[in-house]
């Protein structure tokens, strides 16, 4: 559910608050939360880019786009148009996919888990490429592109930060490993992430990467200030470095204040 002025209200106000780094939207064309699909609910990229408009500092990101929605080039061109537009602050979140609800009333394939996970990984590459080189030809299972070009490149050198979401162990983290400048998990205990970092780092070892050039970063229900200070503390004790705070509607800027002091009195992390 949401409205879209009090989302406005709310951007505009974390835009002017130091402590928030950055606002993301999600990639769903339902609701997910409340058990109901029949609400409101606001397109991500396209809200991203209005948003981009009305805020001055705070970075912008879709966590997570679902990668069955869109061709990966289309993507590196929204991608590239938005960084210019925002003067290189977009983030570019990627995932898998899942909503089956939502594939199925928009008649959008979701493969198999198999499927779905060779399509990230061949994305990535896509993205990756067009972003960053003059020409792409790319020969894949499921993607072929010939002399494809993406103009102009994004302001962001080589290529705005590429955060993939997602804990699945054998496929996910691997392929974060290989891609990702940052790793998002939505939500668990804070052992249940520690666990899944120390995943990601052997996955990087394994490629001859360096764990650390990966921001680990969390999704955390934003509650009352203290204790959502708190739970951030039992997150960043164990490798994380960004926490993305999930508000759900009504949206009430009055809460960004108070989130924000408590926050200063603990620490002063990336949010």
């Amino acid at each position: 559910m949401t409205d879209w002025q009090s989302l406005r209200e709310f951007w505009a106000v974390a835009d002017d608050i130091e402590i928030y780094k950055a606002g993301w939207t999600f990639d769903h064309f339902y609701p997910i939360q409340g058990g109901s699909t029949d609400g409101p609910c606001f397109e991500g990229w396209t809200m991203l880019a209005v948003m981009a408009g009305l805020t001055k500092r705070i970075r912008l990101g879709v966590l997570v786009t679902g990668n069955p929605y869109r061709h990966p080039a289309v993507l590196a061109n929204m991608a590239a148009t938005l960084d210019h537009a925002s003067d290189g602050r977009v983030e570019i979140g990627l995932g898998a996919g899942w909503n089956q609800v939502e594939a199925d009333a928009y008649g959008i394939k979701l493969p198999g888990l198999t499927e779905r996970f060779d399509r990230l990984d061949e994305a990535c590459q896509v993205i990756d490429s067009l972003l960053t080189d003059e020409v792409t030809t790319f020969t894949g299972r499921y993607y072929e592109l010939r002399d494809a070009r993406c103009e102009p490149k994004p302001r962001q050198r080589p290529r705005p930060p590429l955060t993939i979401g997602g804990g699945g162990e054998r496929r996910t983290l691997r392929i974060a490993a290989r891609w990702a400048d940052r790793w998002n998990l939505a939500g668990g205990a804070a052992d249940v992430f520690a666990h899944k970092l120390s995943v990601l780092h052997d996955h990087c070892r394994a490629i001859g990467r360096d764990p650390s050039s990966i921001d680990p970063s969390v999704q955390i229900q934003a509650g009352e200030p203290g204790a959502t200070a708190d739970a951030i503390g039992k997150y960043a004790e164990v490798g994380a470095r960004h926490f993305v705070l999930v508000w759900r509607h009504p949206f009430d800027a009055n809460v960004l204040e108070p989130m924000a002091e408590a926050l200063r009195g603990s620490f002063a992390h990336s949010l």
